[in-house]
């Protein structure tokens, strides 16, 4: 254990320094969510009605959250992906080391560049006039909630960046991310959405840390959970339980995954 951890380590290292020589790719990254949240907030934010009242760009911001932990899943199959073609994976799995270390290792670090996505987040939110009024506490549910989110999400994103064909083929993965991030709850309640689409929403696993975040911080948008269904109904739940199953299915499937490749 004491080995898994320290080579865990050193791989998480690897990524910082990294970044500490290119920043250029991590500030772009940073600073794309802010450029959405400006989109929607003021130029689409003015034909927006919140159910049961609330200004929107108080509504919209937990939805940026979370759409910030699922955009990281990108981040990490490019450079998962971009490791294994150049044939870096491969010299870390000759080498006498934690065979999970690799796995764990670009977990930590990406973990750690979530958190501060999420501290820039939040502060954009606050410039924008977003506010946490549930209290402390409730604040720090809400960031645990997120991070649990962004951790299944890296489970993801490593196993999908370990099966790709090469980096070009991260493109078509790209692509479906849109979609799952919104058609959610991310910048409208699935109420609003027409048929089946707004089941599909209501049942996508992003949508439960939406909500649960919401009510956590106080903001607009949760007015109607008592009259909804089930999954709206016991959306924190939910938020747990989707993340957890993640979790539970795509970590072990990335450490096999990882074993199993062709030297």
């Amino acid at each position: 254990m004491r080995w898994a951890i320290t080579d865990t380590w050193t791989i998480a290292r690897r990524d910082f320094a990294r970044w500490a020589r290119q920043p250029g790719p991590l500030v772009v990254a940073l600073l794309f969510p802010v450029l959405v949240v400006l989109m929607f907030g003021y130029l689409f934010g003015g034909a927006m009605v919140v159910p049961g009242g609330g200004g929107y760009r108080e509504f919209l911001m937990p939805g940026m959250f979370a759409l910030t932990m699922l955009f990281g899943v990108e981040t990490t199959m490019v450079a998962v992906s971009a490791d294994a073609a150049r044939g870096i994976t491969d010299r870390f799995r000759s080498l006498p080391m934690a065979p999970s270390a690799v796995v764990a290792g670009r977990t930590v670090s990406d973990l750690v560049n979530s958190a501060l996505g999420l501290a820039v987040m939040i502060g954009c939110g606050l410039l924008v006039g977003w506010r946490a009024h549930g209290g402390t506490g409730a604040a720090a549910g809400a960031v645990a909630l997120l991070l649990l989110f962004r951790f299944a999400v890296l489970c993801l994103g490593v196993y999908l960046g370990l099966i790709v064909k090469g980096p070009e083929s991260v493109v078509a993965a790209q692509i479906l991310v849109w979609p799952v991030g919104f058609l959610a709850s991310t910048f409208v309640p699935p109420d609003t959405i027409p048929g089946w689409l707004g089941a599909a929403a209501e049942w996508n696993p992003l949508s439960p840390t939406v909500s649960a975040v919401r009510e956590l911080f106080g903001n607009p948008g949760t007015a109607g959970t008592a009259g909804g269904s089930w999954i709206a109904q016991h959306a924190t739940l939910m938020a747990i339980v989707w993340p957890v199953l993640l979790v539970a299915v795509f970590a072990p499937l990335a450490v096999r995954r990882y074993h199993r490749l062709a030297r």
